[in-house]
């Protein structure tokens, strides 16, 4: 597969770069990496979040190396972290395409030169779609996918690419959902309802099927939800609605183990995955449900990447310390951030595993520190997150440290 080169802008740091202190003349992202300037060296304030080197590449070859060895194509999703440092990165390990939530997603994978995208939801804003199809005529290399779950939306699809004399098709997916789920068919009559439907458009061309099995609650329930999706393609093909073989997208980042155990080398099928929270992992949501450390490993093949580190600016009760950092830096929304170690102004560093974030204001956290830790104004500490996703958009720029904390590179997210 020919490598992708990505278009990835070359953005400038000034007082509007949270985290970073930079009241002078604006600077060049590349210029400031290439100063390789020290986190704890004057050109940061708190809190910042930042993305540890090591574990970030530790992440992207373990999914890498899971993905060839089990005959999966890999879409990552883009949504985790907007970041097109991270995608070309991915790219560069062996991803085939990224994959998008939104139509804005797809039109800024578009404009850093992302030639497949895999829109996993459907598409009924009929602007969107003609803006696609006509990526579609001008690129002869421009991939692209997205669901249907209903006759409706494939009658807007067909309806936005409509009178394209030679114009390519919309190629789509039948999304099957579950029960108390979000999106997607609930039972194979609709599945394939919708399926002839987009078979039978003109300006559509059926690919496959595709869900979305993180909603499940048990291993069991994923590969029933699994099977069944299989099922569904196997039904496509044989009623000769799609040319084979046809696609099976599954993908969140909790289970897929069960997802290669159950359609790893399917020379009938063309599996492609879509996990996203991998590039960072975490240290509470992801770490605790991890694919590789339920698969039987000593330990978790991927690390939590993601850390902020703010101050202490108050300790003003026993057992209580306040820290720079709340809501607007911190997300919260699957468990709270999480203390790992304190960092004195001598650079003396102490383990912090103990402590607990007990709540969050919009620009504080209380920290509930264990007896015997002492901790004083001033102090810094570095918090894992939990749930990616939710984390890097809080963030514009995020400086990545290597392992003796200097600054090797700075993201720009693009939410």
């Amino acid at each position: 597969m020919e490598r992708i080169r990505l278009r990835i802008p070359d953005e400038q740091i000034d007082w509007r770069a949270t985290g970073f202190w930079w009241p002078g003349r604006p600077i060049a992202v590349s210029e400031f990496a290439a100063r390789r300037p020290h986190l704890f060296g004057g050109a940061f304030t708190w809190p910042i979040m930042v993305l540890r080197r090591s574990k970030l590449e530790r992440n992207i070859a373990a999914l890498a190396e899971f993905t060839a060895a089990h005959g999966l194509t890999f879409a990552p999703h883009g949504k985790t972290s907007m970041a097109p440092v991270l995608f070309q990165a991915q790219l560069d390990a062996g991803a085939w395409g990224l994959t998008a939530a939104t139509a804005n997603q797809v039109l800024a994978y578009r404009r850093f030169g992302m030639p497949r995208v895999l829109l996993a939801n459907e598409l009924l804003d009929a602007t969107a779609l003609r803006w696609i199809a006509a990526e579609l005529d001008r690129d002869p290399d421009f991939e692209f996918l997205c669901y249907a779950d209903s006759p409706a939306g494939v009658e807007v699809a067909a309806g936005a690419v409509a009178r394209r004399p030679g114009g390519r098709p919309l190629r789509m997916l039948v999304e099957r959902g579950f029960p108390g789920g979000r999106t997607g068919c609930r039972t194979e009559d609709q599945v394939m309802e919708v399926a002839r439907a987009v078979a039978a458009a003109p300006g559509l061309e059926l690919a496959g099927v595709a869900g979305y099995e993180g909603g499940l609650a048990t291993g069991d329930a994923v590969r029933d939800f699994v099977r069944g999706l299989a099922g569904d393609a196997a039904r496509l093909g044989a009623e000769g609605l799609v040319a084979a073989p046809p696609i099976l997208s599954v993908g969140g980042s909790s289970w897929f183990d069960v997802v290669a155990e159950e359609l790893a080398d399917r020379g009938d099928l063309r599996v492609v995955l879509r996990s996203g929270a991998y590039v960072a992992h975490d240290d509470g949501l992801y770490h605790r449900n991890s694919p590789f450390r339920r698969a039987g490993g000593a330990e978790d093949d991927l690390a939590g990447a993601l850390e902020i580190w703010a101050q202490i600016s108050s300790v003003p009760e026993p057992g209580l310390a306040i820290a720079t950092m709340g809501r607007r830096e911190a997300n919260s929304d699957a468990g709270p951030p999480v203390p790992r170690v304190l960092r004195r102004p001598d650079g003396e560093q102490a383990d912090l595993s103990g402590a607990e974030v007990t709540a969050l204001n919009d620009h504080h956290a209380y920290l509930s520190l264990p007896a015997g830790v002492r901790v004083a104004p001033g102090d810094l500490v570095g918090f894992g997150i939990s749930h990616p996703c939710t984390a890097f958009d809080r963030w514009r720029l995020i400086p990545v440290v290597a392992d003796d904390d200097t600054v090797v590179d700075v993201l720009r997210t693009y939410f």
